[in-house]
């Protein structure tokens, strides 16, 4: 799918267009053959900068390559779920060519480019390249830091359904969020050195303003990882702990059966011996010897019950 934007000098606003022109911006969403070569031809971009991005593998970096420069990070993307919110990443390709065209590149839909579209980001204008891409980026640090609170809410939701109910299915959960973190974790720190990178201005020129911005950037990315840590940490303590719960639970379950065994073996053992084929004297014609035999059990369980509660054994 492609859309062609651009920003209009008299209401400042920007606007859909449907020719590809200079200082416009091309958004393609896994694009076909045609609309890739109707770009290329445009634009003259290196087309292998855009067949790279239908990658979903595609890493976090800085390439140049002809007339054009790709910055090429990881934003946070949003499965469908109706029991949580299940995060994984997806790479967004951002090609500044020489040319003043600016193209954006994204396997799936990625819903940071739509403040954009909106006009609800400050100051943006197509014709400013760089500072549009720098904006993305201070876009994608903000949305990593809103899913992370929303990740963070799903933590203190299971851990609520955990001081109830151990079942692995709700350990399992647990599980999938760790994974969400591991994938945050893994992107934020591969965006900070494209960040660095570009912080440098070794890559484009920085005017007045940029190096604030992206300075934000910088910090709003940092932060975010440390959040995905905070996060992780406390959810391997929440796991580990709920799997020590679950772990003593049985062996206090094996420890009472244990016991209750010890317990009932007793009037087993009695009636035992008693049973076997060897003369009891008067005891074997008193009417009254099952009595006896059943009090002797009773108090010699009750007295071995007793000792083993004393050990915390019962």
């Amino acid at each position: 799918m492609i859309k062609i934007y651009k920003t209009s000098t008299v209401e400042k606003k920007l606007k859909k267009i449907k020719k590809i022109t200079t200082d416009s911006w091309i958004s393609l969403v896994s694009p076909t053959t045609d609309e890739i070569d109707k770009v290329v031809e445009k634009t003259k971009v290196d087309k292998d900068l855009i067949l790279k991005m239908l990658d979903i593998e595609e890493l976090p970096r800085v390439e140049q390559s002809g007339n054009a420069t790709l910055v090429v990070i990881d934003t946070p993307f949003l499965e469908e779920n109706e029991d949580a919110h299940v995060y994984s990443t997806y790479p967004l390709g951002i090609i500044i060519t020489n040319n003043n065209y600016v193209i954006t590149v994204s396997p799936k839909k990625t819903y940071i480019l739509d403040d954009f579209i909106k006009n609800k980001v400050k100051d943006f204008r197509t014709a400013k390249k760089v500072r549009f891409l720098i904006q993305i980026l201070l876009k994608t640090s903000n949305y990593y830091q809103r899913a992370l609170k929303q990740v963070n809410k799903d933590i203190e939701k299971k851990e609520a359904v955990l001081k109830k109910s151990t079942e692995n299915e709700d350990l399992l959960d647990l599980l999938e969020v760790e994974k969400t973190l591991v994938y945050f974790i893994t992107s934020l720190k591969a965006n900070d050195l494209v960040l660095d990178k570009l912080y440098k201005g070794s890559i484009f020129q920085l005017y007045e303003g940029d190096k604030d911005l992206l300075e934000d950037a910088v910090i709003e990315n940092k932060q975010a990882i440390e959040m995905s840590s905070i996060y992780r940490d406390i959810l391997s303590s929440i796991t580990e702990t709920y799997a020590t719960v679950v772990s003593n639970n049985l062996n206090n379950v094996m420890k009472f059966l244990a016991g209750a065994t010890i317990v009932l073996s007793i009037p087993t053992m009695i009636s035992s011996f008693m049973g076997m084929n060897v003369p009891l004297g008067n005891f074997a014609t008193m009417g009254e010897a099952f009595i006896v035999l059943l009090i002797i059990s009773a108090i010699l369980s009750i007295i071995i019950a007793i000792i083993l509660k004393k050990k915390n054994m019962l």
